[in-house]
């Protein structure tokens, strides 16, 4: 078994035997060291987005004083959501170790189909109106920071 998925796994199960959350871990390695782990927090915490993988991150990112894990790897013990993807995504980690599929979670209950459907334009989101408010001001704000010399991406 491999020692960082094994820790992920025993993050997992300590979450869900004191109802942190989902049965989820995850560790984040740099150059073979353990920097970040982690287990879903979203019931201890009454916070929805305290998922394994987004906790993770942001442990790593501040004892690595940095938005970019680019030199870093995430273990996780199920595929990670599209959420938890998209924060793996803009945090820059380098590679992706899963356990199970969003199908294999799906079937315990932890089903996101839905939200990989509105994502490819397939269903819309049935629990909220989405309305464009505001958008010239909007747009405003994005020139705004555009014409920043100093500007960083993130």
């Amino acid at each position: 078994m491999n020692q960082f998925m094994k820790l992920a796994i025993e993050e997992a199960r300590k979450g869900f035997n004191n109802n942190h959350g989902g049965p989820f871990g995850a560790v984040i390695v740099k150059n073979g060291e353990v920097i970040a782990s982690t287990h879903n927090e979203v019931l201890k915490s009454h916070d929805p987005t305290a998922h394994a993988e987004v906790l993770a991150i942001r442990k790593a990112c501040a004892l690595l004083e940095s938005h970019d894990l680019s030199d870093c790897e995430i273990y996780s013990t199920s595929e990670p959501c599209p959420m938890c993807f998209s924060a793996i995504h803009w945090s820059r980690l380098k590679k992706l170790h899963l356990g199970t599929t969003r199908y294999d979670v799906a079937a315990i209950g932890f089903d996101d189909s839905l939200i990989y459907d509105i994502l490819s334009g397939k269903a819309q989101a049935a629990q909220m109106e989405i309305l464009n408010v505001d958008r010239d001001r909007c747009l405003a704000l994005l020139e705004e920071w555009d014409a920043k010399p100093d500007k960083v991406l993130y």
